[in-house]
């Protein structure tokens, strides 16, 4: 086999790649990027994502350091903050405070620079108009302190980036599957990969590894999860088959983080096996939080106004995931119909409606009839009547003596017509990962030594999100931790040159 030669390799070519191969070619390097999947599903989980990026920002002033805002997006806007402040206190309470310290600190306090940067390499954003905000009293109010999102969404993210990847002269191989990393004595030099059935080796001087966690593999997330989740949905690339991490494990990196954890949401119950990329996120049901969430024995099972949903989705999958059947039906009447975003108005999704609450019990498949109008008939009694209802904060109008209790949101179902949606789990990426240094990304070994010429970023970097995930954390993640491992990856090898 005759070697490919690269300064610098990536493994994969989503967000957290495209930023770590752009970083290490401002450092000069030439390099390659390997992409299991072929030039139309390429991307990663990028390509599935909603585009929403969560960012530290404390005044207008910085916000437009990232987005062009006219003078009547300003002054009819309530764009709210994320100060850093903020930004860690829903880090840390989401995580229950085991969010690595210095993995965490980076994130928070360099979310600002790496949105500047991205909008340096031609991404562009735009007011999260459709999914974080709504008009109270003739002004725009931005709410879950995400008021930006990639224009394109994921999506658009990834084409941004590959323009700019084109741009700078990247080398892009496609259908190419890594297979495992060359080693000269305790140094990586390169990847062993496989394109169509022929052998290759990318050789250099560093190695990214950017190509997801093990969302997409059956039997890792049944060894690393738990039963179950196995049957799971993926939403997003059936590509992420964990052979990243597989092959730092093998020549000695370090685990780290919530292995037996993953970003996991409701998603249409009949929606296919891995994401499709027509649809997006779409097949995706966030509205929760105005309505019930009914299980196969027509019982309520987590509070579905604790919080916004950024701040529970990604964990309330898990939750349906563990009902009986894996299923979930979310149930809403007219009063909230115009507030349902917009993946409960697309053509392929797994809905009923009825009249009656009567009627819809039996429409409820898999459902017992009579103790969901119990639990309907529970709920309505309970909900306070003496709060207002405010869809854009945490509004207090909850339920009492009932459990689960409902914190927020809470309204009678009493308004026809009913609507009703199927849900199973969906899930996004897993928690666990690998160890490296904050300062340049760099994969540790389980002594937490450097493991010379080996860096990581995006899902693939542990110690970051446990338990749960806030919305739009991701993405930002991915753009920063890739940066920054394209940036050692590059400076380790032009200092050789």
């Amino acid at each position: 086999m005759e070697d490919k030669q690269y300064d610098v390799i990536v493994v994969g070519k989503g967000n957290a790649a495209l930023c770590a191969a752009l970083s290490a070619r401002d450092q000069g390097a030439r390099v390659a990027m390997l992409e299991a999947a072929s030039p139309d599903e390429s991307g990663g989980n990028s390509r599935f994502a909603g585009g929403v990026m969560r960012f530290a920002f404390s005044s207008l002033e910085e916000l437009q350091k990232v987005v062009d805002l006219t003078d009547a997006e300003i002054a009819e806007s309530d764009f709210g903050t994320n100060t850093t402040d903020e930004f860690f206190d829903d880090l840390f309470r989401l995580t229950q405070f085991k969010t690595d310290p210095e993995l965490s600190e980076l994130l928070v306090t360099r979310s600002l620079d790496i949105m500047v940067w991205l909008r340096s390499k031609g991404v562009k954003f735009v007011p999260n108009y459709g999914r974080q905000s709504a008009m109270v009293n003739g002004r725009r109010r931005y709410f879950g302190r995400m008021p930006l999102e990639v224009s394109g969404g994921g999506s658009g993210l990834v084409q941004f980036l590959d323009r700019a990847a084109e741009l700078a002269n990247i080398d892009i191989f496609y259908n190419t599957r890594a297979k495992s990393l060359i080693m000269d004595g305790e140094n990586v030099i390169g990847v062993n990969a496989s394109q169509n059935g022929q052998r290759l080796r990318f050789v250099g001087r560093a190695v990214v590894l950017a190509c997801g966690g093990f969302e997409a593999n059956p039997e890792m997330r049944t060894r690393y999860l738990g039963p179950g989740w196995e049957l799971a949905k993926i939403r997003g690339s059936r590509f992420n088959q964990g052979d990243g991490l597989k092959m730092a494990l093998d020549i000695g990196a370090a685990s780290y983080g919530n292995w037996s954890g993953a970003h996991a949401t409701g998603w249409d119950l009949n929606a296919p096996p891995h994401g499709d990329l027509s649809v997006g996120d779409q097949f995706q049901k966030h509205s929760y939080i105005f309505g019930l969430l009914i299980n196969a024995n027509g019982k309520r099972f987590v509070d579905e106004g604790y919080d916004f949903h950024s701040f529970t989705y990604a964990k309330y999958g898990g939750e349906v995931l563990k009902q009986p059947g894996q299923f979930a039906w979310q149930v809403f009447d007219a009063k909230v119909s115009k507030l349902l975003r917009s993946e409960y108005r697309i053509k392929m999704m797994t809905k009923v409606s009825a009249n009656t609450l009567e009627e819809l019990a039996v429409k409820l498949e898999g459902v017992d009839p009579v103790a969901f109008l119990q639990t309907v008939n529970a709920y309505n009694a309970a909900v306070l009547t003496d709060v207002p209802f405010d869809s854009t904060v945490k509004d207090g109008k909850g339920t009492t003596g009932i459990e689960p209790a409902k914190s927020n949101w809470a309204q009678a179902l009493d308004t026809a017509p009913f609507d009703a949606y199927a849900t199973t789990c969906g899930i996004t990426f897993t928690f666990g990962g690998l160890r490296i240094n904050p300062a340049n990304g760099q994969v540790l070994d389980a002594m937490q030594s450097p493991v010379p010429g080996l860096y990581c970023a995006g899902e693939m970097v542990g110690g970051l999100f446990y338990f749960n995930y806030p919305s739009g954390t991701g993405l930002v993640s991915g753009s920063l931790f890739g940066r920054l491992a394209g940036e050692g990856a590059g400076r380790q090898a032009m200092s050789g040159k």
